[in-house]
């Protein structure tokens, strides 16, 4: 099994290097006003669709005039290089490419590919192309759609190795065995690998966002970890117990396997709830995270019990401290704690509630919308080319909306119509000036522009594209038989936020019935699947309050290499959404299978929550300290998005394992009493039936020799 494994390590990282995709954050959203006017620009005016760039020239004193040939030239240079359709002269006459004070200017250079698609290479030619200007000293930077192509890589390595060390130290600590602290880190790895390796395979067929494979890492690395660590727990508390390494690993399976099985199946029926967006390119990041929960998942079911027969009894060989597996005993720490709950449960639950609703509190101010260059690094040439745009044209500058006129059908002349909704769009609030739309070779087609007055992440920009669509232009060409849209990259984005919001609440929907149907069919109880489903979202919340604290208020965002005060991203609410519904049905299912299993044994609620809870609360500690740290080591990403997800997720992990898992779940369950398993019987039999305890393996298999004194699988 393991030469197996290794084997498909070796053969997808392999094909993946020769055959794999490329990654893009290409979004399509049909129908949209933004949609409909790229798609006339690129039928009837291609050099003003495509993706649009710009090169940014500036001097600190003097005019730019004065270096007119230098710039000439670079223009020229840039409209030689391949897949550039066309570039604008910013000096040329009448041009309102250059500022005022003449000391900053941009050419638009428009592409027929994604930049980044071009490869690192690329921007050697366009130093080639920009070489005289410098050579004049000028300031050259590049902004736009080229910040994908200059923008520095994610150091995903370095942020694997920080996870891994905090994950070895953790372990090793909680448990003190070197062999059981590292068997899980390896097999996760080993799973990661061919997980991110089989979605590069992926890429090739299909459309997967940037942040893709990033994603996939985080979530896989961390599940990995989970799924191993659950598994290695119980079987070294059977090696301690006496029993034999073969029959330990194959009930180990058979029991904590079911509840792996379970947990992976929930995490994957939350991820493929984002196709319930309605938008491919959210779907298709949850499927990128689900292709790294199935090669975990599966990796724990095979590779784990594996190793586990490999190692047998020599888990515990090397240690660094007293070994300890599960812990369970009467008189053990956790015990006590549990029985402290189940004295003053209301305590505890208006104790949890009360810190998870204070967290919550940033959620209700949030903002979406959608992050720009001015949050990048001031190392980064896309940031300073925004900052150059800023001071030297004004913050909406950067955001400027494309006006698409269809004249094809027009009753007026296309001058006439021109003038009419130059005159509207300038005199709409909120625009700082604009460019009279221009016909297009084939008379087909108006282009023009409108500059807000305000920032691209700014609400009152959203607003005057609501004004524009709603308002300005279907006033102005009343009567003309032309239509009038709105497009550009910031009007994609505007739509694309609108959008998401609308179908935020169907994804909630549809994540949440599927994880209440799991549950309940899981362990036969209506108010347990009802429980897990709301305190999940009141954990969501708190994390989505966190995000916004960090992120949008600024507290200790500097921390995490934010240069600004940012929106959240528009998406990530709800990638968080299906992503911390589903690791938070994680813990859920492994704390209540060993619940369950208690309650099948004695009949007794507070003794079986009791036992569940002192026998999986260190490793339910320990894998979210670990989850969480492999989290948080993404926010050296340079990629403003995977440093919102990761700070969310790993402050999702840590609430859901301590406030909930270990405060108000046992504290809501001490309270509903026998009621916890309260199932109607028509609807007993209507359910399937799902065993995450792996009731059918039977009882634990007899030790074959005298049990390790305790201390080796007992105390805590």
């Amino acid at each position: 099994m393991i030469a197996i494994w290794l084997l498909l390590l070796f053969v997808t990282i392999g094909l993946n290097k020769t055959i794999g995709g490329t990654f893009s954050d290409k979004v399509e959203l049909p129908g949209t006003q933004a949609n409909s006017g790229l798609a006339l620009l690129n039928t009837n005016e291609k050099a003003a669709g495509g993706y649009a760039a710009q090169v940014v020239y500036h001097v600190h004193s003097g005019s730019l005039r004065s270096d007119q040939p230098a710039i000439e030239t670079a223009v020229a240079e840039l409209s030689k290089l391949e897949h550039v359709t066309a570039v604008s002269n910013p000096l040329a006459k009448g041009s309102t490419a250059i500022s005022k004070d003449e000391q900053t200017a941009y050419s638009t250079v428009h592409f027929n590919v994604r930049p980044k698609t071009l490869g690192h290479d690329y921007i050697g030619k366009l130093e080639t192309a920009t070489k005289a200007p410098r050579d004049a000293g000028v300031e050259v930077e590049y902004g736009g759609s080229l910040d994908e192509l200059f923008r520095p890589g994610a150091n995903d390595a370095l942020s694997e190795l920080i996870g891994f060390t905090v994950a070895l130290i953790v372990l090793l600590v909680g448990f003190g065995s070197v062999a059981g602290a590292a068997l899980p880190l390896v097999t996760a790895l080993i799973a990661v690998l061919v997980g991110v390796s089989l979605l590069g395979l992926a890429a090739g067929l299909a459309s997967f966002g940037t942040t893709a494979p990033t994603l996939a890492l985080m979530i896989g690395l961390g599940v990995g970890i989970d799924y191993a660590l659950f598994l290695t727990t119980r079987f070294r508390q059977q090696i301690a117990d006496g029993v034999e390494p073969v029959p330990a690993a194959a009930w180990t399976t058979a029991t904590s396997g079911h509840a792996v099985l379970v947990a992976a199946s929930t995490v994957a029926l939350a991820l493929f709830g984002l196709y319930a967006s309605g938008i491919t390119f959210i779907g298709q990041l949850g499927l990128a995270a689900v292709l790294s929960v199935i090669s975990a998942a599966a990796a724990a079911l095979t590779l784990v019990p594996a190793f586990l027969g490999l190692l047998g009894r020599r888990i515990d060989a090397l240690t660094v401290r007293k070994p300890v597996a599960e812990a369970g005993a009467e008189n053990d720490d956790w015990h006590r704690y549990a029985r402290l709950v189940a004295r003053h449960p209301w305590r505890f639950l208006t104790a949890g509630l009360g810190i998870l609703l204070i967290l919550t509190i940033p959620l209700f101010s949030i903002d979406l919308g959608h992050i720009d260059d001015g949050a990048d690094p001031h190392a980064n040439t896309d940031k300073r080319a925004y900052d150059l745009i800023a001071s030297g044209f004004g913050v909406g500058a950067n955001g400027a909306f494309t006006i698409v006129v269809d004249v094809q059908h027009a009753s007026k002349p296309p001058s006439q119509i021109a003038e009419g909704v130059n005159s509207a769009v300038a005199k709409t609030a909120g625009v700082a000036r604009t460019t009279t739309p221009q016909l297009s070779e084939n008379g087909a087609i108006l282009v023009g522009s409108a500059v807000p007055s305000t920032s691209p992440q700014a609400t009152a920009t959203a607003a005057l594209f609501d004004e524009l669509v709603g308002t300005t232009l279907p006033d102005a060409l009343a009567g003309t038989g032309a239509k009038g849209y709105v497009t550009g990259n910031l009007a994609t984005q505007i739509q694309f936020r609108d959008k998401l919001t609308a179908r935020l609440p169907i994804v909630i929907a549809v994540v949440v019935t599927l994880a209440f149907l799991l549950l309940m069919a899981t362990f036969r109880s209506v108010l347990i699947a009802l429980k897990a489903a709301i305190l999940n979202l009141l954990s969501i919340g708190a994390a989505y309050g966190v995000l916004v604290a960090v992120f949008q208020w600024g507290w200790a965002g500097s921390l995490f290499g934010v240069a600004e005060k940012v929106p959240i991203e528009s998406y990530v609410p709800v990638l968080m959404f299906a992503i911390v519904f589903g690791l938070s049905m994680d813990y859920e299912v492994f704390l209540l299978s060993r619940v369950k299993e208690a309650w099948d044994r004695t009949g007794e609620n507070t003794l079986a929550v009791a036992d569940g809870l002192s026998r999986t609360a260190r490793v339910i500690s320990c894998a979210a300290l670990i989850m969480a740290s492999v989290f948080i080591a993404f926010v050296l990403s340079p990629n403003v998005v995977v440093k919102m997800l990761a700070v969310g997720l790993a402050a999702s992990v840590l609430v859901d394992a301590t406030v909930v898992r270990l405060i108000l779940v046992p504290a809501t369950m001490n309270l509903l009493g026998r009621a916890n398993w309260w199932l109607p019987a028509w609807l007993d039999r209507l359910l399937p039936r799902i065993d995450a305890e792996g009731a059918e393996a039977g009882p634990a298999p007899t030790p074959a020799r005298t049990p390790e004194p305790a201390g080796a699988g007992g105390s805590s």
